[in-house]
């Protein structure tokens, strides 16, 4: 079960190899969703771009439900992109995984901590930035002091806990996914009963990851929105 990674160096920095093929190839797998259902747009949608007009609708209800629609309407190609990219993330490493000389080269990019935890960084960066832009820097920073001012030491707390769960949620629920599963590919190697044993719960275990990965993706992208909202509305 234990396994080791390959690594390179590019101007000064450490590069994990398996982390810059899984997010490629997630990234170019969504460029090409994106492309396709929206390459020949009509009234009547089908196909692709039905699947594409079903996600936005999904993703307006998430952002209609933590602020309103004038305010919270340019997050849409945010959510989108997000709901997107980390559902295909999460079932990248479903099927199965590769590895090469005990080494990890294929699986969810989003059961790695670093991966989690930088989306989770840029979301609330973005949530910052935003804040900034919408209210204005002087408004935005008396927020911190509101009610009181010295709750801000818990304020500033409470980001950086925020960040960590939006990150280590995402992870811990993937990684145990693919923990699981690596258990049970080990039962074929024991005898006829293992093999099918282990067969119907690896097909059971996967069918349930598919909506796990669905789950998960929701939550990330509605909490991104929910911390959104307590940053760009005035009215928190």
């Amino acid at each position: 079960m234990e396994h080791g990674t390959i690594t390179f160096d590019f101007l000064g920095l450490t590069f994990d190899l398996s982390n810059v093929l899984m997010i490629t190839i997630a990234s170019l797998i969504v460029f090409i969703l994106a492309v396709v259902g929206t390459r020949q747009l009509a009234l009547r949608p089908t196909g692709m771009q039905n699947f594409m007009e079903w996600i936005m609708d999904f993703v307006k209800g998430i952002i209609g439900s933590t602020m309103d629609w004038k305010t919270g309407g340019r997050f849409l190609t945010l959510g989108m992109t997000l709901i997107m990219y980390i559902f295909i993330s999460n079932l990248l490493g479903l099927p199965f995984g590769i590895t090469y000389d005990h080494n990890i080269i294929w699986k969810s990019p989003t059961a790695d901590p670093v991966i989690t935890l930088t989306l989770a960084i840029l979301v609330v960066s973005l949530t910052h930035y935003y804040g900034v832009k919408m209210r204005g820097a002087k408004e935005y920073a008396k927020s911190f002091l509101q009610p009181m001012w010295f709750l801000l030491p818990l304020k500033i707390v409470e980001e950086f806990a925020s960040t960590l769960t939006l990150g280590l949620r995402l992870y811990g629920n993937i990684f145990a996914g693919e923990i699981l599963l690596t258990l049970l590919a080990s039962l074929y190697s024991s005898g006829a009963a293992g093999i099918i044993g282990g067969g119907i719960a690896m097909m059971a275990w996967q069918a349930f990851s598919i909506f796990v990965g669905g789950i998960q993706a929701f939550i990330f992208v509605m909490l991104t929105m929910v911390y959104m909202a307590h940053k760009v509305s005035h009215d928190h």
